[in-house]
């Protein structure tokens, strides 16, 4: 069995007009949309609040990343996003890699026989709960967190 931190993670899928919002249970077993924030001002202090709701230990931020590997246009957004929202907040942020967390979550609403219009309400929350049950599967595999935190943790000599 490998170590699984115990605890509610939130996890946030940037976007330029919405931020979708998830939650895990505390055993990490299934993330869940919680709502979809207006991408403002009031932004990060919204997401602070759901946090002290819902009691996280973690915010979990998807980084946009090119399926190569490398930086898309919105990547900056999203590690600038993370960046304020860790600055905020005493509550550890990690960005994480969320390649596709945005198309599975348009192919799963279309399976589920919504259009892209009825969809476009809640796209963003469950991207958000794509990434999250991505980065919940990843530190059940190999007990080590996902992605890295923000900022970089500092090394103590």
């Amino acid at each position: 069995m490998t170590d699984f931190r115990r605890g509610v993670r939130l996890g946030i899928d940037v976007g330029r007009a919405r931020v979708g919002v998830a939650r895990s249970d505390p055993d990490g077993l299934l993330a869940t949309p919680v709502e979809t924030v207006a991408r403002d001002d009031a932004s990060i202090a919204r997401l602070l609040a759901i946090g002290d709701e819902h009691a996280v230990f973690e915010f979990v931020v998807g980084l946009p990343i090119s399926l190569n590997g490398g930086d898309t246009p919105s990547t900056a957004d999203a590690r600038a996003f993370a960046q304020a929202l860790a600055e905020a907040s005493t509550v550890p942020v990690r960005l994480v890699d969320e390649r596709l967390s945005t198309v599975s979550a348009h192919s799963a609403l279309r399976g589920a026989g919504r259009t892209q219009r009825e969809s476009r309400r809640i796209v963003d929350q469950v991207a958000a709960v794509v990434l999250l049950q991505q980065a919940l599967d990843v530190e059940k595999s190999t007990g080590r967190p996902p992605g890295f935190p923000v900022p970089p943790e500092q090394e103590h000599a």
